[in-house]
């Protein structure tokens, strides 16, 4: 006789929750986590290249344009002022 086919696994329905406020949050801290071991687990070339190298060249084009006294301190001014992480200030902050 032959085998049966596995049936496919259905699709998980979405997650319901009894505080779907905190559930939300939990999920958002989930995917981060997910995120972080994601860049653990790559390489040292691929981990550069996807975090840190267009911003690093965009920043060396524009130092190379201004040629400022302190190279140093200009790209690293660059750096923060342009870092795609940099959390936004809470509204009302100064």
């Amino acid at each position: 006789a032959a085998a049966a086919a596995p049936a496919e696994a259905a699709p998980a329905a979405p997650a319901t929750y009894d505080n779907p406020e905190l559930g939300a949050t939990a999920e958002k801290a989930a995917v981060k986590v997910n995120q972080k071991v994601g860049l653990a687990a790559m390489g040292i070339k691929q981990y550069l290249e996807t975090t840190v190298v267009s911003l690093l060249c965009q920043g060396m084009s524009a130092l190379v344009k201004e040629r400022p006294d302190d190279p140093v301190e200009f790209l690293a001014v660059y750096l923060m002022k342009n870092n795609p992480n940099k959390k936004a200030p809470a509204e009302g902050a100064a």
